[in-house]
């Protein structure tokens, strides 16, 4: 290990992100492996040097090595975890390892549904894992353009200013930039809840609904979000940066964003469940709007369109009347605090 920063990276989930950051990591001289649940992945990946499935059209490197092994996986001191949220507590406690001493990215946007956890809060509750140990990689990112190499910009956040600014010199090169953070809960809130508000932007674009809507949408968005996060503990200013608004931009409007096609999916009249049994790719922000509901009704905090979205998940009404409730609910001032 160089500087705290090791030769060797473990990441584990195999999907289109896992898989687009090993790529990245190897491109700045690291050795890679990657662990995946499914064996189809893996073997794919070690004799074709391909992710069909998660990431088409991409050759990866001939470097990479990939594993359905955890145990594999011991002797790595840095773990990138690349895994959907709802899956993390599972795969953690398949984990027979010491973690201690080790140090885990995380790249999921979620929060867990029934404990209401975080990302931080699972690996802690799992893992034990101490908050120094520990960052997030977050911001407006798609696994598709950062492994065809479009320029992009992201934050990592840990309480360890020391950890956070290893993970920038891990990560950073020509083509990924990374700014750094200490608002743990702020980049995990903003880029968890924007996956909501992402599927609220696909339901305008299922209408057909104009410019006007998607803006508005946006911006009060953003400020529910900004509600919750300081409710919990956030700092308002990091919902200004790349963890949350330009996050939110990036995911309300990109055709590569699974949580906004659900969405727009659901405005062209299809049911949540007939989402599920057509799509392989997991979009976060289905199980989130559950949890921001419910982390909203904790705390006290007003968050209109995550309840919407919410009602129209469990109690299925129609994009239309949940649009036309939002628009006259009782007028207010602009600012909340």
């Amino acid at each position: 290990m160089l500087n705290g920063i090791p030769k060797n990276i473990g990441v584990i989930g195999g999907g289109g992100w896992g898989t687009s950051i090993s790529c990245l990591l190897i491109n700045n001289n690291f050795n890679v492996k990657i662990w995946a649940y499914e064996k189809v992945i893996t073997d794919e990946i070690n004799k074709n040097k391909t992710n069909s499935v998660y990431l088409p059209d991409i050759i990866l490197p001939d470097s990479l090595i990939a594993s359905n092994d955890l145990n594999e996986f011991a002797d790595f001191d840095l773990l990138i975890f690349a895994i959907p949220t709802q899956f993390i507590r599972r795969i953690c406690s398949k984990i027979e390892f010491p973690i201690k001493n080790k140090r885990i990215v995380n790249l999921a946007k979620g929060i867990e549904q029934k404990t209401l956890y975080r990302v931080s809060e699972i690996m802690n509750d799992t893992l034990k894992l101490e908050p120094d140990n520990y960052a997030i990689l977050t911001g407006p990112s798609h696994a598709e353009e950062v492994a065809r190499k479009v320029p992009t910009t992201v934050v990592t956040a840990s309480e360890n200013p020391l950890f956070a600014k290893q993970v920038q010199s891990v990560f950073s090169n020509h083509y990924f930039r990374v700014y750094t953070s200490d608002d743990v809960i702020g980049c995990e809130i903003g880029g968890a809840l924007k996956n909501v508000i992402a599927i609220a932007s696909g339901i305008i674009d299922g209408l057909q609904l104009g410019d006007n809507t998607k803006a508005a949408l946006i911006t009060r968005g953003l400020a529910e979000i900004t509600r919750l996060g300081v409710a919990i503990g956030a700092n308002s200013l990091t919902f200004s940066g790349l963890s949350g608004l330009g996050d939110l931009i990036v995911t309300c409007n990109s055709k590569f964003s699974r949580n906004r096609m659900v969405g727009e999916l659901i405005g062209r009249g299809k049911t949540l469940d007939e989402i599920i049994k057509e799509t392989k790719m997991i979009a976060e922000g289905i199980s989130t709007t559950e949890s921001a509901y419910e982390l909203s009704k904790k705390h006290g905090v007003e968050m209109p369109i995550t309840e919407k979205i919410y009602q129209i998940f469990n109690n299925h009404i129609s994009p239309s009347q949940a649009i036309i409730e939002l628009m006259t609910r009782q007028s207010k001032r602009e600012w909340w605090w």
